[in-house]
């Protein structure tokens, strides 16, 4: 619900602070007086464009806030609002400038945001309807969502997305099967052939690094033995280390039978120093002993590396890869074996998801046309107290091909009118004027209300070309609308103008040759007073005035 409506410096409006409460509101005025000046207001607020004649003139730039409630029912904003991280909370307060520049600025919450964003938020706040409106009603991709809503059938259209996605992951299944299988018997030969090649390769992973390892190994072969023999020498020459930490040992032990043992850790030391010795003399020689001299294999790993390289180049891969080369083309070709049979269990699954996706959305479809027709009846009694008693509102639901299909089911829905018994059903926004257009607004509305999740509605020019008792079955409608979401009517219609739970009169002030649009919200007394002048005309009249009582009594 709209609670404030903060404007400044836009046409002729300098400064306008207004509240709006529960239920119906009016807003009338004398031609020319600023209506629309308002209507223009809220729709910076809510994202239409904005543009620098829109700036009063003597100002540097303009602005307009507008506060709403939290709006925790409203589950289509709640989720816009989180996906794009703004907070909710118990009110949202949007605030809109735009300077002589051109440059303009956004903030919801306190948050800035695109002029995108802001044109979807406001679309999930407020609905304006009017002789130019192309959103909510008037928007063809709207009236199935809408239908649903009000139908209440959760459960089937949460069925028919879950068939919907089973149909489409099985759908997407056989294909992909049946591409790589159409695939690999193009390739059937060369599959073929490269795995007896790969198989007769047997490549390893890791085998090159331990292969290169290896090259190298055997490229400084006689460096490495010439180097180990000369360690080898060094601890068992004829002045061996060994030889020489056995007596260093023998003489502390001499020694230690003088101390009672005092130097038993020098000869631990010595007895360790001489086990690694040991150990690492007989490792030289294992080592030196490992060293193989044979060009024959040096030879042959060349050869190795030569053909791993070879084939990871045919292949694009890395020598590392050949391995799983090897067993993605043994897959394929198994594919080729096996894959008719797989493909035929694909497809029945395929057959059956789609089966059980006809039958869920023809469940669906049955229940909608239902919900339809219920919903033309509900409209169709509100048309005669309308002055459209021969107009004819018809929900089309028709099923599409399956190029149409989605998880919505099969239907396509649209809202028709006939204006007249002899002319076609055609579409809502192209069919009726602008007064007959807000009348089918407000027919629907009264009916779609408690489904909607938007909080404020916008009627202008929904009086256009009607009086009397019209207008007055006009106000009734509003006023009834009024009990479910809050209304915001821009009226000529004093009928329509009785009915409002809030009054507010637009007006022109001129001073020093500067003129001013102010709003005020009237009391009982004024109140009567202005449905009196737009009874009664530029006199106004004790009759006017007693029919003025008449109306807001009645």
């Amino acid at each position: 619900m709209l609670r404030s409506l903060y404007i400044r410096n836009i046409v002729l409006i300098d400064k306008l602070d207004l509240e709006f409460g529960a239920g119906l509101s009016v807003l009338t005025g004398e031609t020319g007086a600023g209506k629309s000046i308002l209507l223009d207001s809220l729709g910076l607020a809510l994202g239409n464009r904005a543009e620098t004649a829109l700036i009063r003139r003597g100002a540097d730039k303009l602005s307009v806030s507008a506060v709403f409630d939290g709006q925790g029912g409203n589950l289509p904003l709640q989720k816009l609002l989180s996906e794009n991280e703004l907070e909710g909370g118990d009110e949202i307060i949007i605030k809109r400038t735009l300077d002589a520049a051109g440059k303009g600025k956004i903030f919801v919450n306190d948050q800035p945001i695109s002029a995108r964003l802001l044109k979807d938020i406001g679309s999930l706040l407020v609905e304006i309807h009017g002789q130019f409106d192309n959103q909510g009603l008037l928007n063809p991709s709207n009236h199935r969502p809408i239908l649903d809503s009000w139908g209440q059938y959760g459960s089937l259209l949460t069925q028919t997305a879950a068939a919907w996605t089973e149909y489409r992951l099985a759908a997407e299944a056989c294909r992909k099967a049946e591409a790589e299988l159409n695939q690999a018997k193009t390739e059937e030969e060369n599959l073929r052939h490269w795995v007896s090649e790969l198989e007769r390769l047997k490549p390893q992973k890791g085998e090159e690094a331990e292969l290169t390892a290896r090259r190298q190994e055997l490229m400084h072969a006689e460096k490495i033995m010439e180097s180990l023999n000369y360690a080898y020498q060094a601890l068992n020459g004829n002045a061996d280390i060994q030889s020489g930490l056995r007596q260093a040992q023998s003489a502390i032990d001499k020694a230690n039978r003088f101390v009672d043992g005092k130097y038993d850790e020098i000869y631990a030391a010595l007895d360790r120093a001489l086990v690694e010795v040991i150990d690492a003399s007989e490792r030289i020689e294992s080592a030196s002993a490992d060293v193989n001299l044979s060009a024959d294999e040096q030879e042959n790993i060349d050869s190795r590396l030569f053909a791993l390289k070879d084939l990871a180049r045919k292949h694009g891969v890395l020598p590392d890869d050949l391995a799983a080369t090897l067993e993605d083309f043994r897959h394929r070709l198994n594919s080729i074996e096996l894959g008719e049979e797989h493909i035929a269990t694909l497809r029945k699954a395929e057959q059956e998801a789609r089966l059980a996706y006809l039958e869920a959305s023809g469940n669906l479809h049955a229940v909608r046309v239902e919900a339809a027709q219920k919903l033309d009846e509900l409209v169709m009694r509100e048309l005669p107290p309308l002055k459209m008693e021969k107009a004819k509102f018809v929900t089309q639901v028709e099923k599409q091909p399956e190029s149409g299909w989605s998880e919505y089911g099969f239907d396509a829905v649209s809202f028709t009118v006939a204006t007249n018994p002899n002319s076609p059903q055609g579409p809502l926004g192209k069919i009726a004027s602008g007064g007959e257009l807000a009348r089918f607004m407000l027919a629907l509305k009264v009916n779609l209300a408690q489904s909607s999740n938007i909080g404020t509605l916008v009627f202008d020019e929904v009086d256009s070309g009607i009086g009397g008792a019209t207008a007055q079955a006009v106000g009734e409608r509003l006023s009834r609308l009024g009990q479910e979401v809050q209304v915001l009517v821009v009226t000529h219609s004093p009928q329509v103008a009785a009915q409002g739970r809030q009054h507010f009169k637009v007006e022109k002030h001129t001073s020093d040759n500067v003129t001013t649009t102010v709003v005020n919200e009237l009391d009982e007394a004024a109140r009567r007073e202005e449905i009196a002048r737009m009874l009664a005309g530029a006199v106004i009249t004790e009759e006017a005035r007693a029919a003025a009582s008449a109306l807001l009594k009645k």
